[in-house]
């Protein structure tokens, strides 16, 4: 069930929120088992065959979190989680990379093993990681749950099951007991649909309208011009942009009407001006998990600058391996961990040097850093390596001079428009994503300015409902559009 989808909207939604609260308002104690059922409802209508994964990897977790709180001695404890850590990663291991891994050994010994061939289930790599987390942080003591559908909550919980963002249990387990939290409010539902529908006019307007430009680029085995190609690659690189932050911003405006706040997830990472930044705002809880659990634990920075360098490369190739089984999302990883590796020296070599003065990098160095993405975004796209390399070459002029039809025929009305000035539609949407303020920063205005208003309690609540009329109109409109279009398109982080 897509987001920006018919029944999502028109169906599942409102029977959620009226259940939710109608629940809430009688028999508080019903409330968390009510989200439950209908985070599982929602994670059924993909395929139900994986649910009964979900549920057992849920007990299972719960089951040695329990344990890790029960025992004291800490090797009993370091055992419990060690076995823990270790299914939940050979549960990923079995359903996203053994097949890869066999067609590996495969090509290496000239050997077909065959494959399994099982496809993977929805989104299996962030309740795991938030599984994992959650196991290191009750050994830390940082944590500890005793309630069983608490716990089946803040895993299953819809608005972030399936692409995040990853969560942290002290930071859902206080609002999901908060008995604040189960009254309706008119103003968070308000905000989350503003939310929801930005997010839904990033998708539906501007990532799937890019698609086809990138498509037609990296799913092609045709010699491309060097505009070509980076045409499809700055396609690319706003599509991704839009498609994430647009789920970013329906996640959150949806979680905002249960009054559940999640964590920022994406703050303009495209604003960044240095590779550091960048990973400060793109997928921002998984840049958390990545250095709370794997670069801290490799060692971070406490034994020198190389083994540093070599942590931080180790934690991007595992952090490229996690979107996805194959060689080019190794290299996405192995180029960001590269481009971390530079940025940190040349940071050290300007402190050693006492370098403070502005020189040019610096006033190049948002330019500079997005370009570098954009070349990482042509690995992580592109469908197997070859098909990579053959992008890159003619990024750099080494591709035909001839170049190719690069706009197919596109159906009538938006793309049919946008494609037959396809470079205004890209470079527009990029400048948007340099210069416009992010979703928060509206959001943020907006509640100000709503609080200086001196309106009696009565016209603000018929505001509310004029700007819900409105909001549910504009979203159903959006969504049309998107059904008009052959169907709502899935998004991209919902492969990962």
């Amino acid at each position: 069930m897509l987001f920006n989808s018919f029944p999502f909207f028109f169906v599942f939604l409102p029977c959620t929120l009226a259940a939710y609260f109608l629940i809430s308002y009688d028999k508080r104690s019903f409330a968390i088992p009510t989200l439950v059922a209908a985070s599982l409802i929602f994670y059924s209508y993909w395929n139900w065959r994986f649910t009964p994964l979900l549920i057992a990897s849920i007990i299972l977790n719960y089951s040695f979190g329990r344990a890790l709180a029960f025992y004291n001695r800490s090797d009993r404890r370091r055992l419990v989680l060690s076995i823990g850590v270790t299914i939940n990663i050979l549960l990923l291991f079995y359903f996203k990379y053994l097949d890869w891994f066999i067609d590996v050994f495969a090509t290496l010994f000239g050997v077909d093993f065959g494959t399994f061939g099982y496809p993977l289930p929805l989104g299996i790599s962030f309740f795991t990681f938030t599984q994992i987390a959650y196991l290191v942080d009750t050994y830390h003591k940082k944590v500890s749950e005793r309630s069983f559908s608490h716990f089946l909550l803040f895993v299953t919980y819809f608005p972030h099951l399936i692409a995040g963002p990853i969560l942290h249990h002290a930071e859902m387990m206080p609002q999901f007991s908060s008995v604040s939290n189960k009254r309706i409010s008119w103003h968070n539902i308000s905000l989350g649909l503003f939310l929801f529908l930005i997010g839904a006019i990033k998708k539906v307007g501007f990532a799937d309208t890019l698609a086809p430009f990138a498509d037609r680029v990296f799913d092609g085995t045709h010699q491309l011009s060097a505009a070509d190609a980076w045409a499809g690659a700055l396609a690319y690189t706003g599509q991704i942009y839009y498609d994430f932050s647009g789920y970013t911003d329906m996640a959150l405006g949806l979680s905002r009407m249960f009054n559940i706040s999640l964590p920022l997830n994406f703050n303009s990472p495209y604003k960044a001006k240095s590779i550091i930044d960048f990973w400060r705002r793109w997928h921002m809880t998984l840049s958390r998990f990545l250095r709370d659990y794997l670069y801290i634990s490799l060692g971070g920075n406490r034994r020198g600058s190389t083994r540093r360098y070599l942590n931080l490369f180790i934690t991007m190739l595992l952090g490229g391996i996690w979107h996805g089984a194959g060689w080019t999302f190794l290299i996405w990883g192995a180029l960001h961990g590269s481009y971390l590796i530079v940025n940190h020296a040349v940071r050290a070599i300007r402190r050693r040097f006492n370098w403070d003065r502005r020189c040019l990098a610096d006033h190049l160095a948002q330019p500079l850093t997005f370009l570098a993405v954009v070349v990482a975004w042509v690995f992580f796209r592109a469908t197997d390596l070859e098909s990579a390399l053959r992008i890159v070459q003619a990024m750099i002029g080494l591709g035909t001079i001839n170049a190719i039809q690069f706009i197919p025929e596109f159906p009538d009305g938006l793309i049919g428009w946008v494609g037959d000035a396809h470079w205004l539609w890209i470079s527009t949407l990029l400048v948007l994503a340099f210069l416009c303020p992010n979703s928060q920063q509206i959001t943020d205005w907006i509640e100000a300015i709503v609080d200086r208003m001196d309106i009696p309690g009565i016209y603000k609540q018929r505001l509310q409902f004029l700007f819900l009329g409105f909001m549910v109109s504009t979203i159903a409109f959006v969504i049309s559009v998107s059904g008009m279009r052959n169907g709502a398109s899935p998004f991209i982080y919902f492969n990962f």
